[in-house]
C-alpha cells in the first residue's frame, strides 16, 4: 500500500504543500474554488437566456420527419382538397420504407405511379419515443437514380389537415449518410432563394377528393386554376419563424439547452454558492430553472403546433429519457429541497411532480429494478442512467415528508445501484462497460464519463443512505473496488484518466477526470476512504485539471456526448472540444469537492 510519505515529492510537485495546521495548501494559481470561479463566471456572462427569431434550416436530407401542414397554409373549416410537390434527389437506384401519418384521406404518387393511398376519416398519429418518431403507416419505395417527383393529395374534412413523411428508422438527432434528398431546387425554374424556404410546393383549396384536379395532369407555372370562385397557383407552405438560441455553439455548447448536462451546471451552480457565499451562482442557478418554466409554453408550441420536432429546447416534450426528465429537473428539486420560500414555488412543484410521477412510473425498467433503454436495442441498460435517474430518487426521497415514502425511495436508489452494477459492472475489470444489452453480453469499452455517472450515482446513494441498510455494505463494496481499479489506471505524471480507461493510446479527458476526482475526495471527506492512503491520487486529479483550464475560465479537453457502441474506435475518436457542458458539471463538483479536503487536518 502507498503511503503519504512515498508520494510527498508528487505533492510537491503538483504545488501542494502541508502547513502548520496539516493542510495541503495549493498555489493561488491551482486553487480549486479560484479556479471554478473563473470557469463559473464566463459561463455567467456567456449566458443570455433569451431567444432569437430565426427561420430554421431547410435540411433536403431525407433522413427525418417531414411534414406539410396545408391547414395553416390554407385555413381549416371546410371540406377540401390540395396538392404538395416536391423531388426526390438519390445518388443510386434504391429502396427503402417511408411512414406516413394523416388526417383523413391521402394520396402519393413518385414518378405518376400511386404508391399510397388511404380514404376516410382519421386522425394524425404520432407516437414519439426515446430518440425517435414512429409514424402509423408505412409503404415501400422504390426510387432511380437522379430526380423522382413526389406528388401528394390531401384531405381534409375541415377540422386538421397536415401530413408527415420520414424514412423508417429515422433518428431525432441522427443524420443518415448517404439518404435521398428532399427538395424542390432542381424543378424547372425554381429560384434558389425559393428553395431555401422549403422543401415543398402547394397549391389549393380544391373541392373534392374523388375529382383529379389540374395539378394531377401537369405542372406549370404561370397557370391559374379557378375554384370556389378563387383563382390558384403554386406557392409554398407558410414559413413559420422559430426562437433559437443566441451565438448557439456546436455540440450542445450553450449552457441554456434543456438537456442533463446543462441542468447538471445549474444544479452545481447552486452547490457553487453554498461553497463560496456567493450568491451570484445560485442567482444563475435560478434563472435556468425559471427560463425553462417560463419558455416551456413557447417551447411546446414549437414543438405541437409548429411541428418543430428538431426545435430548441423541443426535449422538454414527448421524449421518455431520463436524459430530458429527471436528470435536468435536479436544479428543480434541489430548490425546493434547500429553499422553502421562493416565487413559483408552486410551479416547481407542480413541475416537479410531473417529472417524479414519470420516473416511478413510465419510465422502462428491466425486472431487477433499473432503469433501461429502447436504443439501440430494446432493452440497452446504460452507465449513464445512473445519474441520470438515481440521484433525482435520492433528492425526491430527502424531500418528502412521508416517513414511509422517504424510505422506499431510498430503498430504490439503492437497489437500482445493484441491478445496474449485476448488468454493467466487469467484475474482472471492476469498471463499468457503457452499456449492455439484455439477453446478450457485448464487450462495450470502459468509457471514461460512464465510469464517472456510475460512480457518482453510486457516492450520491452512499451520502445519504442510512447507515444501518441491508445494502449499503455492498453497495461500499462496489465503491471500493471501484476505486482501486480507477487509480491504477491514473496517469501518474500528468494526473489523468484516459477517455477509453484501459487505453492509454486514448487521449487524457477532463470530464471523466473531473468526476473520478471527485468520487475519490469526496469518500476521503465522508471516512469511506483512507486520506493517506488515496489523497496522492487527488491531488494528481486536481493537477491535470487545473492544467486544463485558462485564466478566463476557458476548459480544453472534454469529450462531446457520445452514444454507446461495440466499436472502441467510436470512443477513440470521439471529438474533444472547449467548455462543454458534459466537462463542467463534473469540474464544479470536483472543485467543492477538493476543496473542502485541503482545508481538512490531517
Amino acid at each position: 500500500m502507498k503511503t503519504l510519505f512515498k508520494f510527498l515529492p508528487a505533492l510537491v510537485l503538483t504545488g501542494y504543500a502541508s502547513n502548520a495546521s496539516g493542510q495541503y495548501k495549493p498555489e493561488p494559481s491551482t486553487e480549486p474554488l479560484t479556479l471554478i470561479k473563473a470557469v463559473a463566471d464566463r459561463i455567467i456572462r456567456e449566458t443570455p437566456f433569451a431567444f432569437q427569431l430565426v427561420l430554421p434550416a431547410q435540411s433536403a436530407d431525407f433522413d427525418f420527419v417531414k411534414h406539410v401542414d396545408l391547414g395553416r397554409t390554407f385555413g381549416l373549416g371546410k371540406p377540401a382538397v390540395a396538392y404538395a410537390l416536391s423531388q426526390f434527389e438519390s445518388n443510386a437506384d434504391t429502396s427503402f420504407i417511408v411512414q406516413v401519418s394523416h388526417n383523413d384521406g391521402l394520396k402519393i404518387w413518385i414518378n405518376n405511379a400511386v404508391v399510397y393511398e388511404k380514404n376516410g376519416n382519421r386522425h394524425v398519429n404520432i407516437q414519439p419515443k426515446e430518440r425517435d418518431i414512429v409514424l402509423e403507416s408505412s409503404f415501400p419505395v422504390k426510387l432511380r437514380k437522379g430526380s423522382n417527383r413526389i406528388l401528394v393529395k390531401s384531405e381534409t374534412k375541415g377540422e386538421e389537415w397536415i401530413f408527415y413523411l420520414q424514412p423508417k428508422g429515422a433518428l431525432i438527432e441522427e443524420r443518415i449518410p448517404g439518404c435521398p434528398k428532399l427538395s424542390i431546387e432542381n424543378i424547372p425554374f425554381i429560384s434558389p432563394e425559393v428553395a431555401k424556404l422549403s422543401n415543398w410546393l402547394v397549391i389549393g383549396p380544391f373541392d373534392g377528393l374523388q375529382k383529379a384536379y389540374g395539378p394531377e395532369k401537369e405542372f406549370s407555372i404561370g397557370k391559374l386554376y379557378t375554384e370556389r370562385g378563387k383563382e390558384l397557383t403554386w406557392t409554398i407552405p407558410k414559413v413559420e419563424v422559430f426562437g433559437d438560441m443566441i451565438d448557439p455553439k456546436p455540440y450542445w455548447g450553450t449552457y441554456y439547452n434543456w438537456n442533463y448536462h446543462t441542468g447538471g451546471v445549474a444544479w452545481a451552480m447552486a452547490h457553487l454558492a453554498e461553497a463560496t457565499g456567493n450568491k451570484k451562482y445560485d442567482d444563475f442557478s435560478k434563472k435556468w430553472t425559471d427560463f425553462m418554466l417560463e419558455k416551456k409554453p413557447f417551447i411546446g408550441y414549437q414543438v405541437n403546433t409548429l411541428n418543430g420536432f428538431r426545435s430548441i429546447n423541443h426535449h422538454l416534450f414527448h421524449t421518455p429519457l431520463l436524459d430530458f426528465t429527471a436528470a435536468p429537473a435536479l436544479p428543480f428539486i434541489y430548490r425546493l429541497n434547500k429553499h422553502k420560500q421562493f416565487p413559483n414555488r408552486a410551479g416547481y412543484e407542480s413541475f416537479v411532480h410531473t417529472i417524479k410521477d414519470y420516473v416511478l412510473k413510465e419510465q422502462i425498467r428491466l425486472p431487477g429494478g433499473n432503469f433501461t433503454r429502447e436504443t439501440p436495442r430494446k432493452y440497452t441498460t446504460w452507465v449513464d442512467d445512473m445519474f441520470m435517474g438515481i440521484p433525482f430518487i435520492v433528492q425526491a426521497a430527502l424531500g418528502s415528508d412521508d416517513a414511509d415514502e422517504k424510505s422506499k425511495l431510498m430503498d430504490d436508489a439503492a437497489q437500482q445501484i445493484l441491478a445496474f452494477n449485476q448488468q454493467v459492472f466487469d467484475t474482472s475489470m471492476n469498471l463499468y462497460r457503457h452499456a449492455q444489452y439484455s439477453g446478450s453480453h457485448a464487450k462495450m469499452p470502459y468509457w471514461s464519463r460512464a465510469n464517472g455517472w456510475g460512480i457518482w450515482a453510486t457516492v450520491e446513494v452512499l451520502q445519504h443512505l442510512p447507515v444501518a441498510h441491508p445494502d449499503r455494505a455492498k453497495i461500499m463494496a462496489y465503491y471500493k473496488k471501484h476505486v482501486d481499479a480507477l487509480v491504477k489506471l491514473q496517469n501518474r505524471n500528468s494526473g489523468f484518466w484516459h477517455n477509453v480507461l484501459d487505453r492509454p493510446d486514448s487521449y487524457e479527458e477532463v470530464s471523466g477526470t473531473a468526476i473520478f476526482t471527485m468520487a475519490i475526495a469526496k469518500g476521503i471527506n465522508e471516512g469511506w476512504l483512507n486520506r493517506e492512503t488515496y489523497l496522492p491520487d487527488v491531488l494528481l486529479g486536481w493537477k491535470a485539471i487545473s492544467s486544463s483550464i485558462e485564466a478566463d475560465g476557458t476548459v480544453h479537453n472534454i469529450c462531446v456526448g457520445t452514444m454507446s457502441s461495440e466499436d472502441v474506435a467510436y470512443y477513440m475518436n470521439r471529438p474533444k472540444i472547449d467548455n462543454d457542458s458534459h466537462g463542467i458539471i463534473g469540474l464544479v463538483f470536483s472543485a467543492i469537492e477538493v476543496d473542502k479536503l485541503l482545508k481538512k487536518k490531517l
